[in-house]
């Protein structure tokens, strides 16, 4: 009888790291990075403004209440080609470059102005002032140009879609998703929608270990139920096989049960590594391999999901 670190620390001396391939930024929601991702510019990547307002000189604010002539406007998309000189400001919206001269946003609430105005203003009073870089996001304030984003095993996040995004990555390189078969055996089951008759029951690990293999991020492939003999479960087993299978689970079989058949395919097809792990609930977890295909015995469904 195996150990828990025993039983767990062979099971995962079956897998080889699996080869990578590339995505479309939109389809890499909670796959896993195959290697590290570094920033080919800043993020921003110029100079911006953190507020509606208008760009000024710092040195224009002493004192206050000052007023200034407004030169420009400079709306988000828009890089300004003026330069803003002494006593001069320029409106300027969230996300604006910051103009050339101007060191400072000034909130339009801290101003004669209204948000409502449409038309430039001729002229600007500013209320405070401010040191320089107030309401400003400087380049590469966020990401520096060279700098590791995310490292290779990192799963990927939505947070992480979308700085990828701003960054200019539209695709990545992602470790390929395990492919998983499951295959369900017994005389005993029924699909859900069968009438329930004495000694039969209705399969629930076709639906639960698929569904948890697909959250844990891999591809489910259910083959379906096998009855307790050895053709159908050989038949099953042949199947993962063939469909390149990246592990094989079995939600019954390899126990002291009579009728138990997994066991007898297992030597046929390949070995059965270990049957018994010293855990309480979970004992009877078997682990092998099917032609050189990792193999798991799930067993009941508290237990399967338990395992995984």
């Amino acid at each position: 009888m195996r150990s828990v670190q025993a039983a767990l620390a062979e099971i995962l001396g079956a897998f080889q790291v699996l080869s990578a391939e590339q995505v479309p930024l939109r389809a890499a929601l909670g796959r896993t990075l195959a290697q590290a991702v570094q920033a080919e510019n800043d993020l921003p990547h110029f100079d911006n403004s953190a507020m509606d307002g208008f760009a000024v000189r710092s040195a224009d604010l002493q004192p206050v209440p000052r007023r200034l002539t407004v030169i420009g406007d400079v709306p988000a998309g828009v890089y300004p080609t003026f330069t803003v000189g002494e006593g001069q400001a320029a409106r300027i919206m969230t996300g604006g470059a910051l103009p050339l001269g101007a060191d400072t946003v000034i909130p339009i609430e801290a101003t004669d102005q209204e948000r409502s105005t449409a038309e430039l203003p001729a002229t600007v009073e500013v209320h405070v002032s401010r040191p320089a870089g107030s309401y400003v996001r400087r380049q590469g304030e966020d990401v520096q140009t060279g700098s590791t984003l995310l490292q290779a095993g990192h799963v990927l996040r939505p947070q992480d879609l979308g700085l990828l995004a701003g960054l200019g990555v539209a695709h990545v390189e992602v470790v390929r998703r395990p492919r998983v078969a499951v295959l369900s055996t017994g005389d005993e089951l029924l699909p859900p929608d069968a009438p329930l008759v004495p000694g039969k029951i209705r399969d629930m690990n076709s639906y639960t270990l698929p569904a948890m293999i697909e959250m844990l991020g891999a591809e489910a492939l259910f083959l379906g139920v096998a009855h307790d003999t050895p053709e159908a479960v050989h038949a099953l087993l042949d199947q993962s096989v063939e469909q390149c299978a990246d592990l094989i689970v079995s939600s019954a079989g390899v126990s002291v049960g009579a009728r138990d058949v997994v066991k007898q395919v297992l030597a046929e097809l390949g070995a059965l590594d270990f049957w018994k792990v010293n855990m309480r609930p979970g004992k009877p977890l078997a682990f092998g391999h099917v032609r050189g295909v990792p193999y798991w015995r799930a067993g009941q469904p508290c237990l399967g999901a338990g395992y995984l």
